[in-house]
């Protein structure tokens, strides 16, 4: 079984074994697609280092839909080459490379005129079964289902008799995108990346026209030559997302694209509040909704608007929260209140721009660029796709390396935690009964951690305290939080309570009552003295405060203003 402890020592020691001698690779950015770029890179053998200015999916690929899905509203705008690339990925990600983070999901769509609309919708999901069969990855998930009126309702009670003549049923697949992307990252680094967060670009190396590496802040090293590396690279892959265009002004050329930001924003709501056993997708004027089972709670998403303000913390205005609520009451025979909103998250899509002018139909494909010798920008894609977006940003690289590099492998490379798993959960039963631990809380473990599990149980076998569960966030072990900070990079409380766990959309304090026990568990790992911990507590209060704040307000620009009203514990 492969592991990676990601704590605070193998972070220093990746800075300096970064700087200390020239890599093939070093990838900026750690979301998503730049996690999977530094682990294709690091199984093809090449010397592979990965920054990232905050921390790891701090961005889009921790604020995202929470769904790994073929995009079955691109059949319709006829773009099948996507939908079967995204299908083939989703089936690998079930069966194959994480199946403890990855699991199927149902979907209703309901149908609203007789007749045409069941044969319409009915073929578009009877094509995408029959695509992800034909992928050879899709055998995993059942098939769809054609349900009357009273069928539907016998699944998802909470819908109106009025809002439906019948329905769809079909399967998709969820994953906690935060949760994902560290996972992809301690991936990487137990295959030989270098990989430090808190580490950001300040600049280009460069050698006349060539790009030769980057200068380095250590952001949590404090300011000057002290906290600053010269980390020199054969190739640089920008993966940076919404703010491609930034990094690529550091090097003072005009990119071949743009990425342009769109504003998507969820509700978390309790799982009591929607009487249903699946998740829903309805049609709005302008893009779907969907209503996602998310553990004891549903997420209601999403928003389609363009955002050209903030990029690090993109604000849900009150009128986003209105449009939601207004689209999701439409079906609901019970409608949902602002009362009713637990947690309220907004990301950004990076888009390809010059496409169209409604973000709604600006491309999810993406695409790869070399606009200068020594630097590869990748850009624009969804979610489930990431690992082709990887293999492709990898693959441009190589052409300028000087040496002859193997071919991908990570279709065949699970991601650590996945080996093992299923053997573990066959063995649920027998855990919790040698642990002291209810089994619940044993499967809760192993879809986030899999076989990792074993070392969380080691932490609360030294420590019987820490099996106990966190106070304000019972689904969560005090064992989870120590074990962010020690093994996970998690590096401030925010990190720990809106990206290790996700307290702060789960509950309706927003996490506020669990912050100092947090902040006390995490210190002892991270060297914090009460001062700090005093820090790190108030900086997360502030910030769900001007979070609050900014969802009372009608528009994007207050919005963006109150949410500025919180700094960044480490300001960049």
């Amino acid at each position: 079984m492969r592991t990676a402890t990601l704590g605070p020592a193998q972070r220093a020691e990746a800075l300096a074994r970064m700087a200390e001698r020239e890599l093939d690779v070093l990838v900026v950015g750690a979301g998503v697609v730049g996690a999977g770029t530094a682990l294709d890179a690091a199984t093809r053998g090449l010397s592979t280092g990965l920054v990232e200015a905050r921390d790891w999916a701090s961005g889009t690929s921790s604020r995202s839909s929470k769904l790994i899905h073929g995009g079955l509203r691109y059949l319709e705008m006829l773009d099948f080459a996507l939908v079967r690339e995204a299908l083939k990925e989703r089936g690998l990600l079930l069966e194959r490379l994480a199946p403890h983070l990855v699991k199927p999901v149902p979907f209703l769509y309901p149908l609203q005129h007789k007749g045409w609309e069941r044969i319409y919708a009915g073929s578009g999901v009877a094509l995408y079964d029959a695509m992800s069969v034909s992928s050879g990855h899709g055998r995993g998930l059942p098939v769809h289902r054609h349900l009357s009126r009273k069928q539907a309702l016998r699944v998802a009670p909470a819908l109106r008799k009025d809002a439906l003549v019948g329905a769809l049923q079909y399967y998709d697949a969820q994953m906690d995108d935060a949760r994902y992307v560290a996972t992809l990252v301690r991936t990487a680094s137990a295959y030989g990346a270098q990989c430090a967060n808190r580490a950001r670009v300040i600049g280009f190396l460069r050698e006349g026209e060539r790009v030769v590496g980057a200068r380095v802040q250590d952001v949590e090293g404090g300011r000057g030559s002290a906290g600053e590396y010269e980390i020199r690279a054969k190739q640089v892959v920008n993966a940076t997302g919404v703010w491609t265009d930034d990094t690529q002004a550091l090097i003072g050329e005009r990119g071949q694209f743009h990425v342009r930001a769109s504003k998507g924003i969820h509700l978390v709501v309790p799982k009591d509040r929607i009487h249903s056993s699946t998740g829903l997708i309805l049609r709005t004027e302008k893009s779907v909704l969907f209503v996602i089972p998310w553990g004891r709670h549903w997420i209601v998403g999403t928003t389609d608007t363009d955002w050209d303000l903030d990029k690090a913390h993109p604000a849900a205005s009150s009128a986003d929260i209105d449009y939601l609520l207004e689209h999701v009451n439409s079906v609901l025979a019970v409608p949902l209140t602002r009362d009713d909103v637990q947690g309220v998250y907004a990301g950004l899509r990076p888009l390809l721009a010059g496409e169209s002018d409604a973000t709604s139909k600006l491309s999810r494909e993406h695409t790869v660029a070399h606009p200068v010798p020594g630097l590869v920008v990748v850009a624009g894609g969804k979610y489930t796709t990431y690992r082709v977006m990887a293999k492709d940003a990898v693959d441009e690289a190589v052409h300028g390396l000087d040496q002859r590099v193997a071919e991908c492998v990570t279709e065949d490379v699970p991601l650590v935690g996945a080996e093992g798993y299923r053997a573990l959960w066959n063995a649920r039963a027998r855990i919790a009964a040698r642990t002291g631990l209810h089994v619940v809380r044993v499967e809760h473990l192993l879809n986030r951690y899999g076989s990792l599990t074993e070392e969380l149980l080691d932490l609360i076998a030294a420590d019987p305290g820490l099996g106990r569960p966190v106070t304000g966030a019972d689904d969560y072990l005090r064992a989870e939080i120590v074990y962010a900070a020690s093994h996970e990079s998690a590096r401030h409380l925010d990190d720990v309570l809106t990206r290790r766990t996700r307290i702060s959309i789960e509950t309706f304090d927003r996490g506020t009552r669990s912050a100092r026990e947090c902040a006390e568990l995490m210190a002892p790992v991270l060297g914090w003295d009460k001062g700090q911990i005093e820090k790190e507590v108030e900086h997360y209060e502030k910030r769900v405060q001007a979070e609050r704040e900014s969802q009372r307000q009608p528009d994007d620009q207050t919005a963006d203003a109150a949410r500025l009203g919180a700094p960044d514990i480490v300001p960049l």
